[in-house]
């Protein structure tokens, strides 16, 4: 195994400095403002209980530990982006209550029945790292670097040659390559599985902050609910519209605060870089400078895997102290790459996601279907037909067009302040 200085170590375990953002043991302040201290835990104690009812920490804090973790590493593997995202989550606990990356026993559980094994607990889909070394073995402790930086250790519990197709069927609906998350596992990742128990060493370096579970349940409201906002695109007006009308829902109760919770990681090839997308983020944040939302970031990849990504998000947002989940038509859907056919039905991750909230302790928030009007502004589609009002559109395509044409785009669809961060980097 590469060695590995304590220099290097505390350097990673003590203060991990990431861009608008300084962790240290006992405080953190983020370039949206928020500042926590360890008295916060017993606000946090007021959130909604974690996923098996633990909030998983994995990080080694102690430097002579982490030396000892690294010095015992009999090989080394280097991490994709999407690994690199799955072990961040594992060992700041947003995948709670996994302890590391899943054996073969806990891959077939959820493959099958989306259960854990033992526990039987939810789990919309498995958390596995790939490899196509032949001579990995069970008891093994790999040493995983990133970009250069050791980040965990694995120790080697379970290896196995996984069916890809059967993976493919059950997690995404579908065998065909032509789907994003099936052409993932059959094409870029390696001929193995490995699991076993992680120890974390240090957190990816990004030039965005992802706080972690811990961190954000510290900036949330206790006893309040909490209604998150995934997203993996800028946020335009009518996205705007969509989660601050959530928070009036009929099962939303008074006090409740939005968390904007973007997915940070790899998504699809043609979706805009995730550090443009911090950027349009962060100037959104100060211009609405809305008391009623929280900004963070996920190092999250997404799989496009539909209903079984619902109940995923869901999860990890339950962990960060949500709630409430907003849920629109097709989340996490796909087309097929060749056709242009959807992969899912337009409802099929919001059955999916309300027949299981009860069982998560969350609640589903329909995603409303929103229009721009000349004479009203945004309402709902119903309103709009219902009044009969003029509805203004401006499809995807066009604004890219517009976008890159130097148009200027009406203030109705996009935030100026947004408008000039793609203007400046797509």
């Amino acid at each position: 195994a590469p060695a590995l200085g304590l220099k290097a170590l505390r350097a990673g375990l003590v203060g991990s400095s990431f861009a608008g953002l300084r962790l240290s043991p006992n405080s953190l302040t983020s370039s949206n403002g928020f500042h926590t201290t360890a008295s916060s835990a017993a606000a946090a104690a007021a959130l909604i209980s974690p996923h098996g009812g633990e909030l998983v920490n994995l990080m080694v804090t102690d430097a002579k530990e982490a030396a000892a973790l690294v010095a015992s590493c009999t090989r080394s593997m280097e991490l994709s982006d999407r690994n690199a995202c799955d072990v961040e989550l594992l060992t700041i606990g947003g995948f709670s209550p996994l302890k590391g990356f899943m054996t073969e026993g806990d891959y077939e559980g959820v493959v099958d029945n989306m259960r854990l094994p033992g526990s039987n607990l939810l789990f919309g889909l498995p958390i596995v790292l790939d490899t196509a070394c032949e001579d990995t073995e069970v008891g093994d402790k790999v040493l995983l670097n990133y970009q250069g930086k050791a980040v965990g250790v694995l120790t080697v519990e379970s290896k196995w040659k996984p069916n890809k197709p059967k993976e493919a069927k059950q997690c995404y609906g579908t065998s065909s390559i032509e789907h994003p998350g099936v052409s993932m596992i059959s094409m870029e990742r390696g001929k193995y599985y490995v699991g076993g128990a992680l120890a974390g060493l240090a957190l990816p370096e990004r030039p965005f902050p992802c706080p972690t579970p811990a961190t954000v349940r510290s900036m949330l409201p206790a006893g309040k609910d909490v209604v998150a906002f995934q997203c993996r695109n800028p946020i335009h007006r009518a996205h705007y519209e969509l989660f601050t009308r959530a928070l009036h829902a009929d099962n939303v109760g008074e006090g409740a605060v939005c968390l904007v919770h973007p997915t940070m990681g790899p998504t699809q090839d043609d979706d805009i870089s995730g550090l443009v997308r911090y950027h349009t983020y962060e100037v959104l944040a100060k211009e609405v400078s809305n008391p009623n939302i929280r900004w963070a970031y996920l190092p999250y990849s997404m799989h496009m895997a539909g209903p079984r990504e619902a109940i995923q998000h869901m999860i990890i947002r339950k962990n960060y102290g949500c709630t409430h989940f907003i849920i629109g038509r097709d989340m996490a859907g796909s087309k097929s790459s060749l056709d242009g056919e959807d992969f899912y039905g337009a409802y099929d991750a919001q059955d999916l996601a309300k027949a299981n909230a009860a069982e998560l302790g969350m609640q589903t928030v329909a995603s409303l279907n929103v229009v721009y009007t000349e004479e009203e502004g945004y309402v709902t589609a119903d309103v709009a037909e219902a009044k009969k009002l003029s509805v203004q559109k401006l499809s995807g395509t066009k604004f890219r067009k517009m976008l890159r044409g130097g148009e200027d785009i009406p203030e109705w669809f996009a935030f100026k302040s947004v408008v000039k961060v793609l203007r400046e980097n797509v």
